[in-house]
């Protein structure tokens, strides 16, 4: 009986884990014929791999179907709340199985890219001697998170968010369970609002149906969820914002790469999606002002005054005030024409000043304050531009002699960078001694 009620109490996602490969839904990239884990699993060749995916992709489920069609044993540890010591545990409980009876164990971790280095280290010499075979599951970049000993041990698998088709799957499984404890009806259309809703998580797609059914009308002893169940349902959800992780670097590249291709309307949408999902209005502020500077630049010096101005009025007003001056200030840099001239010129010098170490400033760049410093010749042949014609000094370079003269800004033909480029090919063709083609320009 104890058994029982604990195996009611599971959720709904947990008491429908697929219980072999036939039952999985997704991943047919890595599960289809002759794909390179079907393969592995057909063969039942056991061997150390990370699965990499979003929540709710099937990443534990996989572990233990791995294990189980190998006839492994199976252990599980959360990198949340295990350390060195469970890890040990395992590796003892892992011999004395291969020991006494011959039989390999899968250690599976979840969540592995939250254990630190030293931890990660505990594996690697169970994992070289065939001890264990390590499987760890993460939402996170494993190039970033996973250290690279460990890497060059496992296999890595990139999971996929499940399609909606997928989803459907799922929830059609669900209905079906719930439907034989007490009769539920929910129609297509249900399924495919919650499906949609889910954004690939068959976990989650599950637990909203699972709470969608508590909601749902009661009439003659039977059940049907209609849609202001599920409605209700999606207003207490969080939408998938992981602060930090690997969703959030996408999610702020999409809005980055919309403005940079000049589509208010996906910058606006990427804007609201990080918005909804939690961001820090604050952090999106500065990364508009970084836009303005990296993909506009002086194509057109105002997108950087009116990024500014958003993050100013966020601070000051809020929520959300502040959050509409954002959504005004990535319109206008979407739409504003574009030139990454000056990042590309700073690059180059930056590139260049490291690399030609630390040249002497030339005599005549330098200031000389003090009489000894014009008796070093500090500032001396230094001609004041001012005092020349067209206000530019035309023999005046501005480089240790050791680079000579360089150019690193090219003006691109959008926005003020034409005049700007117009200008500098002036003051050039002035400095190379062609007065007349100048004069006749102006």
């Amino acid at each position: 009986m104890a058994d029982q009620g604990s195996q009611s109490a599971q959720p709904l996602a947990a008491k429908l884990r697929p219980q072999s490969l036939a039952e999985f839904v997704g991943q047919t990239h890595l599960l289809g014929v002759d794909k390179p884990l079907a393969m592995a699993l057909a063969s039942h060749q056991l061997h150390s791999m990370v699965l990499w995916g979003p929540p709710g992709s099937g990443k534990t489920t996989l572990a233990r179907l791995f294990a189980q069609q190998s006839g492994a044993n199976f252990i599980s540890l959360s990198a949340v709340l295990s350390g060195v010591k469970e890890i040990r545990q395992a590796v003892e409980r892992a011999k004395e199985l291969l020991q006494a009876q011959g039989r390999a164990t899968v250690l599976f971790v979840d969540e592995v890219h939250r254990f630190n280095k030293a931890q990660q280290d505990a594996f690697l010499p169970h994992v070289e001697e065939g001890i264990i075979h390590f499987i760890g599951a993460t939402t996170e970049n494993p190039s970033f998170e996973l250290n690279n000993a460990l890497l060059s041990r496992v296999r890595v698998y990139l999971l996929s968010p499940l399609t909606v088709v997928e989803v459907e799957q799922v929830l059609e499984r669900g209905v079906a369970h719930l439907h034989g404890t007490q009769p539920l009806t929910v129609s297509p259309e249900i399924i495919h609002l919650i499906a949609r809703s889910s954004e690939g998580d068959a976990r989650r797609a599950l637990t909203m149906l699972e709470l969608a059914a508590d909601l749902a009308s009661d009439a003659s002893g039977s059940r049907a969820i209609d849609e202001a169940a599920v409605l209700a349902v999606l207003e207490q959800d969080v939408r998938r914002f992981d602060k930090g992780g690997d969703i959030f670097y996408e999610q702020i590249s999409a809005l980055h790469k919309a403005v940079r291709g000049s589509s208010p309307d996906g910058a606006l949408y990427w804007l609201a999606r990080m918005l909804d999902g939690g961001c820090d209005p604050r952090y999106i502020a500065r990364r508009l002002v970084r836009m303005a500077s990296e993909d506009i630049g002086n194509a057109d010096p105002r997108a950087l005054t009116l990024a500014l101005d958003a993050w100013q009025v966020q601070e000051r007003l809020g929520s959300p005030e502040g959050e509409l001056a954002l959504a005004q200030a990535a319109v206008y840099l979407a739409v504003a024409p574009k030139s990454n001239a000056v990042y590309e010129a700073f690059n180059q010098a930056l590139k260049e000043a490291k690399s030609s170490g630390s040249l002497a400033v030339p005599m005549h760049l330098r200031n000389a304050p003090t009489s000894l410093m014009k008796s070093l010749n500090y500032g001396r042949d230094y001609q004041y531009d001012h005092d020349e014609k067209r206000g530019i000094a035309k023999s005046q370079t501005y480089f240790p002699p050791e680079l000579g003269e360089r150019q690193y800004y090219h003006p691109v033909e959008r926005g003020l960078e034409i005049k700007i480029g117009e200008k500098l090919r002036r003051v050039r063709e002035w400095k190379q001694g062609a007065e007349d083609k100048v004069e006749n320009k102006e």
